[in-house]
């Protein structure tokens, strides 16, 4: 196969920042994809219909003349969100879903939640009017390995919030092991996952093997290749409990070559490259436009996108950039470490 058309697909985890760092990026995402759910990890967060009204504004200003993309927002949640805005999002629809991050787990997620508790209001209300959650699925207790995380997570956060609210509808973010997947085919209702295109490409041996490689850090972290196996498996095998989550997240490179490195790939540009390479490998192109433009929308309860996008296969692999420069600095792109030889036709690359 050398040609294959899709319904447009959609991002149902990408980070876009702000300012000048959203300027830059936006395009990447506008140029392939017709929706994306968008990380309200901002500094500040965005925890009130009010932040995220003018968080949505401002994307939209930002896009390039005539594309069409439309952001679909979340709150970030805390101890202290109100019940009554949530709903007010919810009814306006300018809310899509809910965001959890367990305080500490990642890129600005220090306002995120530490007693599960003191937020069941809020969830409690989710699940009346049927606002999904979605879940950044990993422990930040230190003892815990940080390739465990998500394992024990599952354990002591999640099944039990479930069992104690088997209404709320949950999405496992950028699910990365094996007990992720299985724990999602194991539901039997109000549970899916979005997988990453990285997760579906390396391992932690790219992180570490040969010296430290920043740009293939991440959190959640990459795991050993048995999980990544996993998560292959489950994407390509047209699941509908399974769909496209990039979880694209731009840093300026002196933000990620340093001592202390932030986490975090940029993908957005070239994903559906990435994409059709992996489920061409596995033998699944077939599926791929259940995996990024089917499953996500029907499970957030939205029709699929009615316009295509035709992915073409190059006898000379694709001459995407190696960084990206935006108005906040330089950006690596995300290097898969093989010759991409699908491209969205007429993408400019």
């Amino acid at each position: 196969m050398t040609s294959l058309t899709i319904r447009r697909p959609d991002d149902w985890h990408l980070h876009l920042r702000d300012g000048a760092m959203l300027e830059g990026v936006i395009a990447d995402t506008s140029r392939h994809f017709a929706r994306a759910i968008i990380m309200p990890n901002l500094v500040p967060p965005v925890v009130t219909v009010a932040d995220a009204e003018a968080y949505r504004e401002r994307i939209l200003a930002a896009l390039p003349k005539g594309d069409r993309f439309q952001p679909l927002m979340t709150l970030y949640l805390t101890e202290h969100t109100d019940p009554d805005d949530v709903e007010k999002g919810k009814t306006s629809g300018l809310i899509t879903a809910v965001k959890l991050y367990p305080a500490g787990a990642t890129t600005n997620s220090h306002g995120g939640v530490r007693d599960l508790d003191k937020a069941m209001p809020v969830l409690e209300r989710m699940a009346k009017i049927g606002l999904p959650l979605c879940v950044h699925g990993e422990v930040t207790t230190p003892e815990v390995d940080i390739f465990d995380r998500e394992a024990i997570f599952i354990d002591t956060v999640l099944d039990p919030l479930r069992r104690r609210l088997p209404e709320l509808k949950v999405t496992m973010e950028h699910v990365t092991t094996s007990d992720g997947i299985d724990y999602i085919r194991g539901a039997k209702s109000n549970l899916a996952g979005s997988i990453t295109t990285h997760h579906l490409i390396i391992n932690r041996n790219a992180i570490l093997v040969g010296g430290i490689k920043p740009h293939y850090y991440c959190l959640p972290v990459a795991k050993r290749e048995s999980h990544r196996l996993a998560l292959r498996a489950a994407a390509t095998s047209g699941d509908s409990r399974f769909f496209l989550g990039t979880d694209s997240a731009p840093h300026v490179d002196p933000l990620k070559e340093c001592g202390c490195g932030c986490a975090g790939i940029y993908t957005s540009i070239n994903t559906m490259s990435c994409l059709a390479h992996v489920f061409e490998e596995d033998g699944a192109l077939d599926t791929l436009e259940a995996f990024a433009s089917l499953n996500g929308p029907a499970w957030y309860g939205m029709a699929p996108n009615e316009d295509t996008i035709t992915l073409v296969k190059r006898e000379t692999p694709v001459a995407y950039p190696a960084k990206i420069e935006t108005g906040a600095g330089p950006v690596t792109v995300f290097d898969p470490m093989f010759p991409l030889h699908w491209a969205v036709d007429n993408d400019g690359f």
